[in-house]
Order: C-alpha cells, then structure tokens, then sequence
C-alpha cells in the first residue's frame, strides 16, 4: 500500500503542473481541441479529441471516457460551427478514448465508427486508409505498441501528426510491447512531417519530428543504461545476475523505495525486449527471476 501511495501522490505532484487547457480550442482553421472532462493523474488535463474540417461533414478523432461534459461541449461546438460528424476515428480501445461513442450515437445516429480490430458496430481502419471531408484529409497509420489495435493519423493538409497516446504533450507514455512501441516510433518518425503533433492528451506539440524523435532517444538510453548494469555487475565467472528491482536499484538513485516497484515493472519490460533480441537472458534462481547477459556464463 505505500509504494501505490507514493506512486500516486507523485502523479498527483505531476498533474499540478500541467498548464491549462481550455475545454474547447481551435488549433488551425481545420482543428479544434475538445477536452473529454476526466482529468486525473492518468489522462493529464483530460482525453483530448478533435473535430476536423472546415465545411458541414466532420471528422471526429476519438471520442472520450463518456463523461456528459464531453457530449455536450461537443454538441455545443457543432451547433455554433453548424456542423455534423459524419465519421469518428478511435486511436484505440482505451476507455478513455471510446466510451464516449454511445453519448455520440444518441445526439449522431447517422455517425460511422472506425477503429482497428473492430468491435461493438465499428466498421475496420487498414493501414494506409485515407478519410476526407472538406478541409481535412487523414491518412491511418498503424503503430501498436501502447496497444495492440493503436492507430495514428497523419493530417495531410498541416502535415501533422495525431499521436493518439504514443507521444504525449507532456511526460512519456506506457506500452504493452515496448519492442513493437520502439518500431512503431521509428515508422512515426519516417514519415518526415515537418509539422505539429496533436496528442491523446497534453498540450499541442510544436515539433513532431522532434518530440518523436526525443521519445526513442529515450528509450534507447533506458536500454543502454540497463545492459551497462548487466555488464558493471556481471562476475566473470558466474554470478547470480541482477533481479529487476536490483538494477533499478542501480539507475533510478533519485526516487525513494516507494517508487522501485513501478519502476521495476517498466525495466522488466526493457529486459524482455532486449530478450527477444538476444542481449540478454533471464533464468530463475530460487524462485527468483534474474537477469544476465546472453554471454555470460550461468552460477
């Protein structure tokens, strides 16, 4: 109980310095931020969602936690912008990101969902797939890794990127397959948009390219430093290898004991990867799972 509590009172301290952002906001003549209502320690300011375009038909670009702020500053803005959402495109299956379609088909019955893996009446995205309306055009990217299903959308008149949550507009973000996360960062990056990023949550990113970039960087170094350990550490002649919690231990000397345990669970992550690669290796000893170097020899 104390390491959640310290772990949610230092996303608490986290939240509290985020600046604000308004409820709704037009980004560029074709974009306007909608924030979902649900602030908290794990949505930064909120979820934000996006209604793109310039002329009736609209794109919607996820659609919240369904908090019944969201559904009806939405209404509000589409009402004064004299507008309809023809199709809505969700990033992934996150709850923070869907739930918020079932207040959209009451007020939208006529609105089309797409998502990858589709479920509950969506209709599918494919890799490639290109979504217009007067004034927008959106291209889908797949780019799983923060999930399975995860989808960007590269705006093709601003040349900019929706990130959905793998970039953020502040901190860095959380994954399920940090190998397949590390590849879809790099295919993000390829793209070469020299434009913004707008993302699931946080404020506006002025440098896509940049921030992606910064991400994978970062990454890498969280990489680096773990196999530095593993190599600091090592016994030539066999030891016992190093748990995740002991390199933790080793990197992270600035946080108190309270946040080891999450951090342990994200180098674990780190070391599964680096696994799968064969730079590492991990064997239990005595109920306890160790890591080693792929070259180094067992106790």
């Amino acid at each position: 109980m104390a390491i959640a509590r310290g772990h949610n009172e230092y996303l608490e301290a986290q939240l509290a310095t985020l600046p604000h952002l308004p409820a709704v906001e037009r980004l560029t003549p074709r974009v306007i931020r909608i924030l979902g209502g649900n602030p908290s320690k794990y949505h930064l300011q909120g979820t934000n969602t996006y209604l793109l375009g310039t002329g009736r038909e609209r794109l919607l670009i996820d659609t919240g936690q369904g908090i019944p702020i969201w559904i009806e500053t939405l209404s509000d803005v589409l009402a004064r912008e004299n507008a309809i959402v023809t199709q809505a495109l969700l990033t992934h299956w996150h709850l923070d990101h869907v739930t918020g379609s079932r207040d959209l088909r009451k007020v939208s019955p006529s609105t089309r969902y797409y998502k990858n893996s589709p479920d509950d009446g969506q209709e599918d995205i494919h890799d490639g797939q290109v979504f217009s309306v007067e004034g927008a055009s959106v291209r889908a990217l797949y780019t799983p890794g923060h999930s399975f299903d995860h989808m960007c959308f590269l705006l093709e008149e601003e040349d900019a990127i929706f990130t959905g949550d793998n970039v953020l507009g502040h901190g860095t973000t959380v994954f399920s397959d940090l190998g397949a996360y590390m590849k879809s960062l790099q295919r993000m990056l390829d793209q070469g948009m020299a434009g913004v990023a707008y993302p699931g949550h946080g404020a506006l990113i002025g440098d896509a390219r940049g921030k992606i970039a910064e991400y994978i960087r970062h990454r890498m170094r969280r990489e680096e430093q773990i196999v530095k350990v593993l190599e600091e550490k090592r016994n030539p002649v066999g030891g016992s290898g190093l748990t995740a919690l002991d390199i933790v231990g080793v990197i992270y000397t600035s946080i108190g004991p309270e946040l080891r345990l999450a951090a342990a669970k994200g180098a674990v992550q780190v070391l599964e990867k680096l696994e799968t690669e064969g730079k590492v290796r991990m064997e239990d000893c005595g109920g306890q799972r160790k890591w080693f170097l792929a070259n180094h020899p067992s106790p």
